[in-house]
């Protein structure tokens, strides 16, 4: 758990305008910065920049967030990351109590750098290597690889050497080369390179970093593929080759492709099918899956059309299910068996390429297709095994209305009603709460406490002013008003000032129950101060935070008023709740005045 004060410093010092400006051509319009979104496809510039507030959003999508957010959006990185690699950008290491259960600080921070650095350095001198040797070249060219495409993904060789990397780093017998996965140490401990006379493929991380490398042998070596071993810095199952590639294509195309050779990212790419990464030749993880929806909410698999391809396919599916939530949509595609990707698109070009990607089936239809293909469903014993293969990846499921899809087309399949196949699997009660998207929602109806909350955000001066029984409530807009205004409460009492840049806010409120309404307030904020053009006018702030306290005391004073009248059909009132009753009754009729006055004026 990073600590928030640790947030908030580091908010504090870094600016969201430089870091989006180093991903986003941005102009200065007013007050804020504009750009065509990086998380949409528009030609009219609609996502905005505030330096005052250490905020972007989107008027197109709804993407919004602090510069936390915006890492984990643009680079595909996990919260601990973003916040990592943040903190590095400003000299900032994590603080102990951030680092419980887990190697860290800044003696981590320091090694980790050591070793990309060993990796850059390594990637660097086989790209060099590469252009000096005319075998390594004609086997690319060979294969269909231009020099654009082999610089573009920063292809390598690695020459027919012991010790080539010896050249290229300043101590060959430091040991973070091995722990890099640059080299070996043999029994008699004379040290050697791993990678020998083989094409290199770097795989670069969400930072930008190398943090690994495939490697494509050229002489008919075993094996023909060759990975980086698992490092502090690498590991299989988290990465995926050709990220930093695929993400524009991806964004401009609503896709990402999943494939599952470097060669196949490579062949695509040079084809004009850009939108496309693998996983590394290993088998698709939940990482994999997170990593893979964070870029795009539509993804397509592409697998050989062989057994294992099939087995692959299936793995894919399963890790997919525990990670999809409604509203994306993950499908599956096979080549002919004499095919992988590669070979496809080299053979038949890229039309027929995109041809077979829009016969992609639904990851719906190919787990009922293939749960059909492995059981005999015209015995009642292969419905029954049928159903209990399928109930533990559906329990694991984040998206009910996918589940519910899901369930009824098995209810066709074994011949039972959905509600029986619900509780025959156990599934009712049974749903992984999914995370809540909080960044691509569009604006909701506003309840009177979301009005409130939009309000307090942009003047926070306003909180005290807030009774305190009208921030009370069950509602989830009611729960974030009051946790906004404890927050307001918190910083007064400590010297803090309650305003602070909307950016440390969000980032305050991630994870929690009240994180969604208070993104709702936010977007809300940003639409009001777009429609009056001048975001530092909150004048009508001021009546429509006076308007909404009115409105919600004189329906507090009616709720209280239709209790004491209901009592009275039971029965007498006693003295003191014939006083109230007069007292609220006077009240009402006053509040009522005071606001027709306001209106005619």
């Amino acid at each position: 758990m990073i600590p928030q004060p640790f947030i908030q410093g580091l908010l504090d010092r870094i600016d969201i305008v430089d870091l989006v400006g180093r991903h986003v051509p941005l102009r200065k319009a007013g007050a804020n910065f504009v750009a065509c979104c990086p998380f949409h496809d528009e030609k009219t510039p609609s996502f905005t920049v505030s330096p005052s507030k250490q905020f972007f959003h989107c008027f197109g999508c709804g993407a919004h967030g602090s510069a936390i957010g915006f890492l984990m959006a643009h680079a595909g990185l996990g919260f601990r990351e973003a916040v990592e690699d943040l903190a590095r950008q400003v000299g900032l290491a994590l603080p102990e109590e951030s680092r419980s259960g887990q190697a860290g600080g800044t003696g981590e921070a320091n090694h980790r750098q050591s070793l990309t650095g060993l990796l850059a350095r390594a990637a660097e001198f086989y790209r060099d290597a590469l252009r000096n040797s005319p075998a390594a070249i004609a086997y690319l060219r060979g294969r269909g690889v231009s020099g654009i495409i082999a610089a573009r993904y920063g292809l390598g060789y690695a020459p027919d050497s012991w010790q080539c990397l010896r050249t290229a780093t300043p101590d060959y017998a430091a040991p973070e080369l091995r722990e890099a996965g640059l080299v070996l140490d043999g029994d008699e401990g004379r040290r050697y390179d791993r990678f020998r006379h083989r094409i290199m493929f770097p795989i670069v991380d969400g930072r930008g970093e190398v943090v690994g490398f495939g490697a494509r042998a050229l002489d008919g070596a075993e094996p023909k593929y060759l990975n980086s071993p698992e490092t502090p810095v690498f590991a299989k199952g988290r990465q995926l080759y050709g990220l930093p590639q695929a993400r524009k294509a991806a964004r401009e195309a609503g896709t990402l492709l999943v494939v599952e050779g470097y060669m196949d990212v490579i062949a695509l790419a040079q084809h004009g099918i850009e939108n496309v990464v693998a996983t590394l030749g290993t088998a698709t993880t939940a990482q994999h899956i997170q990593l893979l929806l964070r870029q795009s909410d539509r993804v397509i698999f592409c697998f050989d059309g062989d057994n294992a391809g099939r087995k692959a396919a299936w793995r894919a599916l399963l890790a997919t299910l525990e990670k999809i939530t409604d509203g994306q949509s993950v499908r599956f595609v096979f080549l002919p068996a004499e095919h992988d990707p590669d070979s496809y698109v080299r053979a038949l070009g890229a039309d027929a390429f995109r041809a077979l990607l829009a016969q992609a089936l639904p990851l719906s239809a190919y787990f009922i297709r293939e749960l059909a293909m492995r059981h005999e469903l015209a015995h009642g014993e292969g419905r029954a095994a049928l159903l209990k293969e399928a109930s533990q990846p559906l329990a694991g499921m984040a998206a009910p209305m996918l589940r519910s899809q899901i369930v009824h087309a098995l209810a066709e399949q074994v011949g039972l009603a959905a509600a029986e196949v619900e509780h025959l699997c156990g599934l009712r009660g049974r749903m992984r709460r999914a995370p809540p998207a909080l960044g691509f929602q569009r604006v909701r109806p506003a309840t009177p406490a979301h009005r409130l909350l939009r309000i307090l955000l942009a003047k926070p001066e306003l909180a005290p002013q807030v009774p305190v029984e009208l921030s009370s409530g069950d509602g989830a807009d009611q729960q974030a008003l009051h946790a906004l205004l404890a927050l307001y409460a918190d910083r007064q009492a400590s010297g803090a000032p309650a305003s602070g840049s909307l950016g440390v806010l969000i980032e305050y409120f991630r994870g929690r129950e009240c994180e969604v309404s208070i993104a709702a307030a936010l977007r809300s904020l940003e639409h009001d101060e777009a429609r009056r053009g001048d975001a530092e006018d909150h004048r009508e702030l001021d009546d429509e935070f006076a308007d909404i306290i009115e409105d919600l005391q004189l329906k507090a004073l009616s709720e209280r008023i239709a209790v004491l009248t209901e009592k009275v059909r039971n029965g007498p009132l006693d003295a003191d709740e014939l006083d109230e009753l007069r007292r609220l009754h006077a009240e009402k009729h006053q509040r009522r005045t005071r606001m027709k006055s306001r209106i005619d004026l």
